[in-house]
């Protein structure tokens, strides 16, 4: 496994990231144990995880296995979805970001997280004040270091703009959602990444399983994110998804790789990002996302796998200055 630089922060992390979403839900107990060996034994020290996974149980799992070794790895949370029903159990609030990073540090049996995310876009709640609560977070020592997930670009730059202002904590790592079938984030978000030296974790590298071919037409529906989950099933509800997919996996066949390696690989390839996300249900299914640690994509192979999408749109809309 190499290790690479976490953009800024003075963190060194492996080339892969492992989410811990599936744990409590997908992963009872002793399979979430065994992923989380076997990403140890893949030379793994970063593992992804947030209060919203089984509403706080994937916390409490990874929690339990982390004790004893958390010195040697980098962890992860975030904060921003509703938790209940209360009104003032979501968001980015300064009430809101203190009661949760709490609540995720007792669950996870900690004193700190190495990166805070904030895990969605929070409309209603000024940045400062976001801004301000991460702020105070870092100064009282229970966090390490910044981060943004699910932002638009200029949001993202607003904020950076604003902690340079005010001299608060920069936000450092960004986790947007990447893979062939989503590359809206190639247009602004990861240039921005790249001109601010912001390290890059994307989730979703397998395009919510699509990428696999089990969700192609013509085969029994498969028990998936897609056929379970509302959300991704309308997240990947559009024709243009099966129509990469299958194209995709016609390469995938043509060259001889799996196309869940394949697919892992291309994230990786690409210079803005710092470590994919990878994730599974059980280590049959992790198997050939790690595999990819050990195939190298040439710049030109890359260039063939992202000509079966349409192309990305020109953050300008002058199609005849693209350079790539």
């Amino acid at each position: 496994m190499k290790f690479v630089p976490l953009g800024r922060t003075g963190l060194t992390v492996s080339r892969f990231c492992y989410g811990a979403m599936s744990f409590g839900k997908e992963a009872d107990e002793a399979m979430s144990a065994r992923l989380f060996n076997r990403c140890l034994d893949a030379g793994l020290n970063f593992f992804d995880c947030a209060n919203l996974y089984s509403n706080g149980r994937a916390e409490e799992i990874l929690g339990r296995l982390i004790q004893g070794r958390r010195h040697n790895l980098i962890i992860t949370s975030k904060v921003g979805f509703a938790m209940t029903d209360d009104p003032n159990d979501s968001g980015l609030s300064r009430r809101h970001i203190f009661q949760q990073l709490e609540g995720s540090l007792r669950r996870l049996g900690t004193d700190f997280l190495d990166i805070y995310f904030c895990h969605t876009d929070d409309r209603l709640t000024p940045i400062e004040e976001t801004l301000r609560a991460m702020e105070d977070v870092v100064r009282q020592g229970k966090v390490r270091h910044v981060g943004i997930s699910n932002w638009p670009a200029w949001k993202i730059a607003t904020a950076l703009g604003l902690a340079a202002r005010h001299l608060w904590q920069p936000v450092q790592v960004l986790q947007p959602m990447y893979s062939l079938a989503k590359r809206t984030v190639e247009v602004e978000i990861l240039p921005l990444a790249q001109a601010e030296n912001l390290a890059v974790i994307s989730y979703s590298p397998l395009g919510g399983g699509i990428l696999t071919g089990k969700y192609l037409p013509g085969q029994a529906a498969p028990q998936g994110r897609l056929t379970v989950n509302k959300m991704y099933a309308e997240r990947y509800a559009e024709a243009v998804y099966q129509d990469i997919a299958k194209r995709f996996l016609d390469y995938a066949k043509r060259t001889g790789v799996h196309p869940v390696t394949l697919a892992v690989a291309w994230v990786a390839a690409n210079p803005a990002i710092t470590t994919p996300i990878l994730g599974a249900r059980n280590v049959e299914q992790l198997e050939p996302s790690l595999a990819a640690a050990d195939y190298e994509m040439s710049p030109d192979q890359w260039r063939e796998i992202s000509a079966l999408t349409p192309l990305v749109p020109v953050a300008t809309d002058r199609d005849e200055e693209r350079t790539a």
